[in-house]
This record gives C-alpha cells, structure tokens and sequence, in this order.
C-alpha cells in the first residue's frame, strides 16, 4: 500500500508539472500575442500619424549666425493635409531661378508666420499663392510671388535674409508685419533645436514627436534680452530695407495686420502709439503703406477674420491678398 501511495503521489506531481509547464506556455504564448497585437497597434497608429496628419516629418530650421534661423532649404512635407515646400532659398515658394525669367512679373513677400502661413496653411492657400492667382489674371505674362519667410521673423531677421540672398531681381517687395513686429528683438538662433516648433532634425517616429510635442515638458528658455528702443531699432531695420529695395531698382510696400483684440477695438496704449511710429515713418520716408487695422474694423464680423490671436484664416488670408494685390498694381 505504501509503495502504490506513493505512485500515486508520484503521478500527482508529474500532472502538477505537466500543468505549470502548460500554463507557462500558455501565458508566453498571451504575452507574444499582447505584444503582437500592441505592435500592430503601434505601427498602424504610427502609419495614421504619418499618412494623416504629418507627424514624423517637420518643418526643419536651421540656425543661422545673421538671420536667427530660416527654413531649412529643399524641403517637403504634409501636416494635417496641408502640403508644405521650402525652395532652396529657405522660401515657401517653388524652386526658382535668382534672375527673373523674360516677361514675367516677380513680387517678394516677406514676412513672418503670417506671411508664411506655417502648417496651418495648404501650399496653395498661402497669401503669396493667393496674390500670384489674382495678379495673373490682371498682369500680362508670368507672374511669380515668392514667399521669404520664417515663424516669428521681425524686421532685423528680414533685412539680413535680403542682405544674405538679395531681392532676385524683384519688382516689387511687400514686407508684411502684425503689431508684434514692431517690438521684435534681434536675431537670435536660441530656440533653434531647444523649442518644440523649431526642431533642428526630424524624430526617429511620429509617435515621439506626438510625445514631444502634446506630453514632454520643456525647460523654459532664458528669454532674451534687448534694452532700449525696440520699436526704433526695428524702423531703422526698415529703412535699411527701403534702401536695399532702391539699390535694386525695386518698390517696397509696407503692410500692418492688426491683433484680434485691435481689430475689435481693444488695442493697447503702447500699440497705438507704436503704429503711429510706423505710420510716420513710410510718410517721411515716402513708402507705400497698408495698415490693414481700419479694413479690419470696418469688417462685419472681423473675428472671421482669425484663426487664433494673431494668425488669419482662410477669410482673412483672402482680404490680405487681394489688397495686397491692388497696392501691387498701383505702385508698377
């Protein structure tokens, strides 16, 4: 009796065994199918972040001793459907050539987000590509727009970009600024690499720059500091710009789109007095100006006209082109 106990003993720990071997199996098998399933999921979610709203693939800046930073040259990319191309002059523009092309009518933009449009914006719905298709249809022979332009350029970045590349035999430059502008400092690279809307390269995976962008915190940068006169170091900058403009033989219009709260009558002290600046400055300097302020206060619903604070909208890109278009054509 004792010898068949123990047999039976025997085989209850055999099966017990046989059991735990089964149920290790088992969960390596459920954790190979969960990491399975989980990197599917990761690959189909990095494939909808890619295909559907660009991430993965940013806007490149490059940091520059001059001009702050520009757009990195050659560059293409779609975020949230909107088709994005830099040239290889750092312009939202297509490739070009630096003389103008026989009969063609060539104007420059110049400007910050809000001539650039940023990712918000289809190559096609940009205020250069708006005003190219409403002067094309007024103006004989070819008409070009380039688009010279970076997120948070103030008139120091722009005159050194014309410096660095020059007007490419432009007839025309349309340096287009908001109110912020007026107080922008010098050129700086600082946020070049170290801030999440400049990015000096592109992620390894669209899943790390939604990480980056919606989930990581950031260190706050040493802001920079620039004493005295702004608002006069930035209309120097302008005259220094009109002065290059003429050394090329080229008109320059000056055109101000106000903030949302300027536009609904709630503009600062300090902003008024600002503009005011500018607006005696193209006078004494003789330079067409275009204060879109009135226009806007005069809309019937001027925050149509917005997509946030200070950038346009669709509405508003359309205003700004076709009255950037009419000062166009009076200035040839």
């Amino acid at each position: 009796m004792r010898w068949i106990r123990y047999e039976t003993l025997s085989d209850h720990k055999l099966a017990n065994s046989h059991l735990s071997v089964l149920l290790e199996i088992g969960i390596i098998r459920l954790s190979l199918i969960i990491l399975g399933v989980l990197f599917l999921l990761g690959l189909l979610l990095e494939a909808i972040l890619r295909i559907v709203f660009g991430f993965g693939n940013p806007l490149i800046y490059k940091p520059d001793a001059e001009i702050g930073y520009l757009l990195a040259p050659n560059q293409q990319t779609r975020r949230f459907s909107n088709f994005i191309a830099v040239n290889q002059y750092s312009m939202r523009s297509d490739p070009i050539t630096p003389q103008r092309p026989p009969e063609t009518t060539r104007i420059m933009l110049i400007g910050d987000s809000i001539a650039n449009g940023s990712w918000w914006t289809d190559q096609k719905e940009t205020i250069s590509a708006l005003i190219t298709k409403s002067l094309g249809q007024n103006l004989t022979g070819s008409v070009q727009v380039l688009n010279a332009s970076a997120n948070s350029w103030g008139p120091r970045n722009q005159l050194a970009y014309l410096r660095r590349f020059g007007t490419f035999e432009s007839q025309v430059i349309v340096l287009l600024m908001n109110t912020d502008d007026l107080f922008a400092l010098a050129p700086s690279s600082a946020v070049v690499g170290r801030e999440i809307n400049y990015p000096a390269r592109r992620p390894a995976l669209a899943l790390i720059e939604l990480y980056d962008r919606y989930f990581k915190r950031y260190p706050p940068l040493s802001p920079v500091q620039e004493g005295g006169d702004r608002v006069g170091n930035n209309l120097t900058a302008l005259a220094q710009i009109q002065a290059l403009a003429q050394a090329n033989q080229a008109r320059l219009i000056i055109a101000i789109t106000p903030l949302i709260r300027e536009a609904q009558k709630q503009g600062r002290d300090y902003e008024l007095k600002a503009r005011q600046r500018l607006a005696d400055f193209t006078s004494n300097q003789q330079i067409f100006y275009l204060d879109f302020l009135p226009i806007f206060q005069a809309h019937s619903n001027p925050d149509s006209l917005y997509r946030d604070n200070i950038h346009l909208s669709r509405d508003g890109n359309e205003l700004i082109s076709q009255k950037l278009a009419e000062a166009i054509k009076k200035v040839f």
